[in-house]
């Protein structure tokens, strides 16, 4: 068994195809067919049910995944380590952080840590959360910024900060004036909300349910930027976190009462990926950045 047999195992996984897989491994398709073939032949049972269009994992496929990004994410972490004890450090870090998130607090992790650590490179992944999730089990992440809790006792999390929910109402609306609002005031409203996957889709349905109240979704959208747009249009109300208030023309933010019409912020890793030098200085910095005020 070879390791780049179970690195285009795991790239058709994530691909869905042995033609995307290969243009990801920068291979042919025949040569890596002819791998997977040979670690099938190995393992002495077929990892992949062959269509035409789709690549699906048998049964077999499904048992030896987790045991393969297992052995591939150790030797990552194994050649990491040997690099840190011979005194190299090469500086590299993946930062995955969510959409609802991104925006407005990757400007002032960046710009200050690469002030204070210009060796230090960081590449940025923004997806949602349970992609975010996958990316860390995979290797293709050393840690991401959520909201928590996140499941999982593999995983470690860091709490940074809480943030309160903002009611957003157009500027005419009868409790556009208010100092405060409860979810409960606004159940005849039509709601803009974010589409499924969002985790603060999911807060706000949470704090929905505990004020005993459905919202009625007019709208669901990708990205606060345009459930704004159109509370300033005047076509429904929303909810966003503290720190996507910002000035919009026409749209009033006014803070939501209730004990969970909040939530948490955190840092999440892998409890037993082995962590380098540039990512405990990377985490030690976000960790300070979020003792100021949000």
């Amino acid at each position: 068994m070879e390791v780049h047999q179970l690195r285009y195992f795991c790239a058709v996984v994530r691909q869905g195809t042995f033609t995307r897989a290969s243009e990801a491994q920068h291979v042919t398709q025949p040569s890596l067919s002819q791998q997977i073939l040979k670690l099938e032949a190995e393992l002495g049972a077929p990892l992949f049910d062959r269509m035409p269009r789709l690549a699906k994992l048998t049964v077999f496929g499904k048992a030896f995944l987790p045991k393969a990004e297992r052995i591939l994410r150790e030797l990552t972490d194994a050649k990491t380590e040997m690099l840190e004890m011979t005194g190299e450090e090469k500086g590299s870090v993946v930062l995955g952080v969510i959409p609802t998130i991104a925006a407005y607090l990757l400007p002032q992790i960046l710009s200050g840590f690469s002030l204070q650590h210009p060796l230090v490179r960081i590449r940025v992944i923004e997806e949602i959360t349970p992609l975010m999730l996958e990316r860390l089990h995979e290797g293709r992440a050393d840690m991401a910024i959520v909201a928590l809790p996140v499941q999982g006792a593999e995983l470690e999390t860091t709490e940074l900060f809480r943030e309160r929910f903002f009611a957003v109402l157009p500027e005419g609306h009868p409790r556009a004036k208010q100092k405060s609002i409860r979810l409960t005031d606004l159940r005849e409203e039509p709601f803009l909300l974010l589409k499924e996957g969002h985790c603060f889709r999911d807060n706000l349905i949470a704090a929905c349910r505990q004020s005993r109240m459905r919202p009625s979704v007019a709208f669901e959208g990708g990205q606060f930027s345009t459930i704004l747009a159109m509370v300033s249009a005047g076509m429904g109300v929303s909810a966003v976190p503290a720190m996507a208030v910002q000035p919009v023309p026409d749209c009033r933010f006014i803070p939501i009462m209730g004990k969970r019409s909040m939530r948490t912020i955190g840092i999440v890793r892998l409890r037993h990926h082995f962590e380098t030098r540039a990512q405990r200085t990377l985490v030690n910095h976000i960790v300070e950045l979020s003792r100021t005020p949000h």
